[in-house]
């Protein structure tokens, strides 16, 4: 996935411990961010949102790499394809890293990818890129955010599976290359830059919106960030986790040479 501004919470954890008449340190006392994985999973609500999670996180890999290969066939150039190629065996890295860890875990990866098919698909179809221009804008503004939620997400995560979210977050190359490539663009032609900006604000509405129906439909992602499981946001703090998503979107329009 692709990122250029990642939101300050997810980037360093809690670690602190809370003290107990005596059992200071235990896995109840200790927050779910400073655990490992087999501590915190012993909470099966807290495994079930690991699992939607991680079940989300693959298939949206998956369905990124798809997408590249894609885009491919509209670039204009060889050295464009070839850009766009090494960028979708990057995603797919990161999906089987993923469909790994799932099954190292004991869980199906088809199973825990599957609720979220309909979710991913949906918006994919929705925001299906007229031209080469708009495929980049998708991949640079769509995934971005659909990252820095992520992000958010993964600042309440054990340690073992925060590391690896963050892993498979990590930009592939694409931030760069469709910020070169855009601002070309609209060098070259002023007027492309109005029909990109229009665009890029009705991505940021749909990303928005298929991030909070996913959350909305998983019962345990829903709960790990409104509190109850690793230590998770109250309401309060899901508004400013937004409101940080929607900060960064800005600056990522800026840096394309776009009105936010």
């Amino acid at each position: 996935m692709t990122s250029s501004d990642k939101p300050g919470p997810a980037a360093d954890a809690p670690t602190e411990t809370a003290a107990t008449d005596g059992n200071a340190g235990t896995a109840a006392a200790t927050p779910v961010a400073a655990r490992d994985w087999e501590s915190a999973a012993a909470d099966p609500q807290y495994r079930a949102a690991v699992v939607d999670l991680l079940g989300a996180l693959a298939y949206g890999e998956l369905a990124a790499f798809e997408r590249l290969a894609e885009d491919a066939k509209l670039a204009p150039t060889l050295a464009d394809k070839a850009e766009l190629a090494k960028m979708a065996s990057a995603e797919f890295h990161h999906f089987e890293r993923l469909r790994d860890r799932l099954a190292e875990i004991g869980e199906e990866p088809t199973g825990a990818m599957e609720p979220f098919v309909a979710a991913y698909d949906g918006f994919h179809k929705q925001t299906d890129p007229s031209d080469w221009l708009e495929g980049l804008v998708k991949a640079y503004v769509g995934d971005s955010i659909a990252s820095d939620f992520y992000r958010e997400v993964a600042a309440r995560l054990d340690t073992d599976t925060r590391e690896l979210v963050l892993a498979v977050l990590d930009d592939t190359g694409h931030a760069g290359f469709a910020v070169e490539k855009v601002r070309a663009a609209i060098d070259a032609d002023p007027r492309v830059g109005g029909r990109l900006a229009l665009w890029a604000r009705r991505l940021m509405g749909e990303a928005l919106s298929q991030s909070q129906r996913v959350v909305a439909d998983r019962d345990a992602l829903s709960t790990m960030l409104v509190g109850g499981v690793a230590d998770g946001f109250d309401l309060a703090e899901v508004g400013k986790m937004f409101s940080r998503i929607t900060e960064a979107h800005t600056k990522r329009m800026a840096a394309l040479g776009l009105a936010a």
